[in-house]
């Protein structure tokens, strides 16, 4: 007896349903390759810095890049060292003019490094200072006395980038 048009149609959907999938990877290995020279053509084009969440920085119309520096973070209640604690807001409001614990670990950091390149010899150790916006500028003074008391005299100043108006 013959079967109908769509009885043998079903049949062979049958049959082909029951071999397993072939899964064609070349055209996906094609977009991941083509995704991994994307991202190391532009993975040099980051930032350098690495600012916390609790800082807004001064805007800027500034070109240059910054350098990876010693970083020192001034937020409204600590002084951070290159992620590491060194002095609070009290410390720095007794302090008189030379912030001790900021002092005493930018003398640690020189003294892990004791060779200086020629440019550090006249221009001193280079350090990023990042400072909220709303930090008074005695306490960015005394910050910025303490590093050239360490030797730390090639100061940078971290702000966020925006637009230039006047272009």
């Amino acid at each position: 007896m013959n079967k109908s048009s769509i009885a043998q149609r079903m049949q062979q959907n049958h049959r082909r349903f029951l071999k397993p999938a072939k899964l064609n990877l070349v055209s996906l290995m094609d977009i991941f390759t083509i995704l991994v020279f994307f991202l190391l053509i532009n993975s040099g084009d980051n930032e350098i810095l690495k600012v916390s969440k609790h800082i807004k920085l001064p805007d800027s119309v500034a070109e240059a890049r910054p350098e990876s520096t010693i970083t020192v973070i001034v937020t409204e209640t600590d002084i951070i060292v290159d992620g590491r604690p060194v002095a609070t807001m009290d410390d720095v409001i007794n302090s008189d003019g030379v912030i001790p614990g900021l002092a005493k670990e930018l003398d640690y950091l020189a003294s892990k490094r004791i060779q200086l390149t020629a440019e550090e010899q006249t221009s001193g150790r280079a350090i990023t200072i990042l400072g909220d916006h709303t930090i008074p500028y005695e306490i960015l003074k005394r910050v910025m006395i303490t590093c050239a008391k360490s030797n730390y005299r090639d100061l940078s100043m971290a702000v966020t980038k925006v637009a230039n108006a006047g272009a």
